[in-house]
């Protein structure tokens, strides 16, 4: 945690009811004693902050008796990344639902996020025309089908789906029951215990073309455990039991850019003396890692397993034959 970011915990702190003490302000940063004593005195002399300490309570917090308190504030405040990440895209969100039952709510709601963003000490309209969160790829799903999924879901019946598989344009006709609803990429994705297959699978919410529940029939509960150990340890959405790792290795000016990149949770990389980088990470079907591997072009190359690095070669080399001489 840097000085600045030290400075906004302390404000935050201090402004609570009861204030706080330099233990609890230690505990909070992680910091020594004379650290959090040189942030005081700083905040004090040179940001006028008006801290106090309260003998009786025996914690510091900022003078109540005047207006001061209330009147300060940290200069230049404002919110890390993944705040206005969060804020920004909430407003986006918002913005882009379509009528429905929260109609009557999503203005007030919408005017709670832009008094937050406003309270970041920059006007949010200003921070919206300036600050842009990109929403790429997302593909439209049908808001009567997603409706008829979640509430099977959440009332825990099995659902008859008709889902279009895009790699071979076949529709096929599916009985699942649905364990949870996953938000990844910017699109929606139904991980169900699939009574066709007979195992888990992971659906494409805008692949499915149609949804019934049968109230009849109690879904199937699949352990949280179990969901993670075929769902959680793939690459990605597509997922399995059959777990491989994947080795690859980036450019020096490709590792620029990879080095700070999260392919996976469970990644290990490892920058090498002549300024390659070395990743790897778990996967058990190939499809979505063949696509990240591919953005990357001549600048990356699968060391291993044999069947990852073929499977490469085999789009590159079909990529390749579109572009004749």
């Amino acid at each position: 945690m840097d000085r600045t970011e030290r400075f906004y915990t302390i404000d935050r702190m201090m402004r609570s009811a009861r204030g706080t003490t330099l233990r609890e302000m230690m505990e909070e940063m992680e910091i020594s004693r004379a650290t959090i004593r040189r942030d005081l005195e700083y905040m004090r002399d040179r940001l006028a902050a008006p801290i106090q300490w309260d003998h009786e309570t025996r914690r510091y917090r900022y003078e109540s008796v005047s207006q001061d308190a209330d009147r300060y504030a940290l200069p230049g405040l404002w919110f890390n990344a993944s705040e206005v990440h969060a804020l920004l895209t909430m407003e986006h969100l918002l913005s882009s639902l379509q009528p429905g039952l929260l109609e009557p709510h999503i203005e007030p709601l919408r005017g709670r996020i832009r008094r937050l963003i406003d309270s970041g000490d920059h006007p949010a309209e200003e921070v919206t025309r300036r600050i842009r969160v990109l929403h790429m790829g997302a593909r439209r799903a049908d808001s009567d089908v997603f409706g008829v999924i979640s509430h099977a879901l959440l009332r825990r019946h099995q659902l008859d789906i008709e889902h279009l598989n895009r790699r071979t344009g076949e529709v096929t006709q599916r009985r699942v029951s649905p364990q949870r609803l996953a938000h990844y990429r910017d699109n929606w994705y139904l991980d169900s215990w699939c009574h066709l297959r007979r195992s888990l699978r992971s659906f494409a919410v805008d692949a499915i073309r149609s949804a019934d529940t049968i109230e009849t029939k109690k879904a199937k509960d699949v352990t949280e455990s179990e969901l993670e150990k075929v769902l959680g340890t793939g690459y990605g959405i597509f997922a399995g039991d059959d777990i491989r790792e994947a080795v690859l290795r980036f450019t020096p000016e490709a590792a620029r850019w990879v080095s700070g990149e999260k392919w996976h949770s469970r990644q290990q990389g490892e920058m090498q003396p002549d300024g390659t980088y070395t990743l790897k990470v778990p996967y058990s079907e190939e499809t979505e890692l063949v696509m990240d591997i591919m953005r990357h072009g001549a600048d990356v190359e699968v060391i291993a397993p044999d069947s990852l690095r073929q499977a490469v070669r085999e789009r590159l080399s079909a990529a390749a034959r579109q572009y004749p001489n």
